[in-house]
């Protein structure tokens, strides 16, 4: 068989055992990526990138490979989400880095941290001022949470005791010009309505609408595909 063809089936079949693969690990892999995680998530793709391109060895030591290393990831998921003390080895626990405005520096130094790294994250934070943070905490997958001091917190609606509508999800209505009557359906609306909105607003094809939703408020919020800025 020539050579390309046997890459480009190989790429194909490795490409969706990869993506059945994971698909099983859930999806732990990628909001709660700890160092641990992104080691076997190289990890395993390397073993799929070699399963596409290796063509000297036969395919079934590669698949192996990767099924023994995503079934030693979701038995340590296992062992770890069972097993308090296991975690702390295998994931790690979240460190205080500063404490009532002061930086723990021998903390930062066991995590090998630097304070250029915490003024960055401090910063996409808008945070400038170490003095108004109560607890900044690095978690274990690298991010920092941070809760400031009370008098420094933003005021909401509930503490000046302010009464605030319910705001839930938006329904869409009509997606890239195309109507979804399904929507409009479960919310006891037809086209006809539709229609009738859309010509309030000077829209008489509802294909040149990108986007039409829906709102809890009632509003419907209109994007064209040219828009008239």
């Amino acid at each position: 068989m020539n050579e390309t063809l046997v890459v480009v089936v190989r790429g194909i079949i490795s490409f969706f055992t990869l993506l059945i693969f994971a698909r099983f690990l859930g999806k732990q892999q990628i909001c709660q990526l700890t160092f641990f995680d992104y080691v076997m998530g190289i990890t395993i793709g390397s073993m799929a990138a070699s399963l596409t391109t290796d063509l000297n060895n036969a395919p079934w030591p590669h698949w192996i490979g990767i099924l023994i290393w995503t079934f030693l990831v979701v038995l340590l998921q296992w062992i770890t989400f069972h097993w308090r003390t296991a975690a702390q080895y295998i994931t790690g626990m979240p460190t205080v880095v500063i404490l009532n405005g002061k930086i723990m520096e021998n903390e930062m130094k066991k995590m090998r941290y630097s304070i250029s790294d915490l003024l960055e994250q401090l910063r996409q934070k808008d945070l400038f001022d170490i003095s108004q943070i109560e607890f900044a905490v690095l978690e274990t997958n690298g991010q920092l949470s941070v809760l400031k001091k009370s008098q420094y917190q933003t005021i909401i609606a509930k503490d000046l005791n302010i009464s605030t509508d319910y705001t839930g999800l938006s329904t869409e209505l009509i997606y890239n010009g195309i109507i979804i009557d399904v929507h409009l359906q479960k919310l006891h609306l037809d086209r006809k309505w539709l229609y009738a909105e859309l010509k309030k607003r000077g829209i008489t094809d509802p294909r040149t609408v990108f986007l039409a939703t829906l709102e809890t408020s009632g509003n419907l919020y209109i994007d064209q595909m040219k828009d008239q800025i």
